[in-house]
């Protein structure tokens, strides 16, 4: 019998290199040799992709977040009539934070077959390199570009226990960073790991106190996964936990109204937030 024959009819998912091609394995490359057609996040890098493999005259279609629906379908409707499909994204794991997952679901109530091909994810890659506990995790991905979510989401993770992985792109990360400071604290510690596996890869172990102060005048180059050290689990019942869940301005302006000066409400307030309070000074003024 064929090792690792491509069979009709499957969706295999997969992965890819996350930066140094020669991550991909054997497996990879037959499957994407073999297989009818490939769905792609984007067709022209996943065609660069495949041209250095070596791989020609490969038939690409796109399968992405604002096509997902109708080109999900179409893929189903052709695996349904026999071919075979290889999804891939432009890197790492097809369907982890990724539109993939949703084709997987429709194969699923459709009753066609789905395979993995097993790949990097920089997910996993930047938790072994943190340095942080990897027994127990929570994978949370891309955070809103929209401040109050993002904030209310951070606000919503004050209490896990378990070490979280962000993905984050350059341009928007400095104010996640302040976010962060301000739900989880300075002292929290937090593992930024940028452009792994490629020539310039970087992991900075800090704390999320020193990494705002870093980049607040570094500026941030490449694609950022975050990897933060958990809490310490349910907050206390002392209501520093109802408190925290304010903005920062709220929550000093609840210490003035109940009669302390500006400085005792800042330094109250650090206190429930565990940073010091020239950091949340800081932060208040920026």
């Amino acid at each position: 019998m064929e090792k690792n024959k491509v069979l009709g009819g499957v969706l295999y998912l997969v992965g890819t290199p996350i930066g140094n091609l020669a991550d991909i394995s054997e497996r990879a490359v037959k499957v994407l040799s073999e297989v009818d057609f490939i769905a792609a996040e984007d067709t022209r890098n996943s065609a660069r992709l495949l041209s250095a493999l070596g791989i020609q005259h490969k038939e690409l279609v796109s399968y992405h977040e604002h096509n997902k629906r109708a080109s999900g379908e179409r893929l189903c409707a052709r695996l349904l009539s026999g071919e075979s499909c290889a999804l891939i994204t432009d890197a790492g794991m097809p369907a982890i934070s990724d539109p993939g997952e949703d084709v997987v679901r429709l194969c699923a109530q459709s009753g066609i077959p789905v395979s993995v091909v097993p790949g990097a994810c920089a997910a996993v890659c930047a938790l072994a390199l943190s340095g942080l506990s990897t027994r127990r995790f929570a994978f949370e991905g891309f955070l809103s570009a929209n401040k109050g979510e993002r904030r209310k989401m951070l606000d919503s993770l004050k209490g896990e226990a378990r070490t979280m992985i962000f993905y984050e792109a350059p341009h928007k990360l400095r104010a996640t960073l302040e976010d962060m400071l301000s739900s989880f604290g300075g002292e929290r510690r937090i593992s930024l790991c940028r452009e792994l596996t490629k020539l310039n890869e970087e992991v900075e172990r800090t704390t999320l106190s020193d990494a705002v102060e870093a980049y607040s005048v570094r500026e941030p180059r490449g694609e950022y996964v975050l990897i933060v050290e958990g809490g310490e689990g349910e907050q206390s019942n002392d209501g520093s936990g109802e408190l925290c869940a304010l903005s920062p301005e709220e929550h000093v302006e609840h210490y003035i109204s109940a009669g302390l000066g500006r400085m005792d409400a800042i330094k109250a307030a650090a206190k429930d937030r565990k940073m010091t309070k020239s950091e949340l000074y800081k932060l208040l003024n920026q």
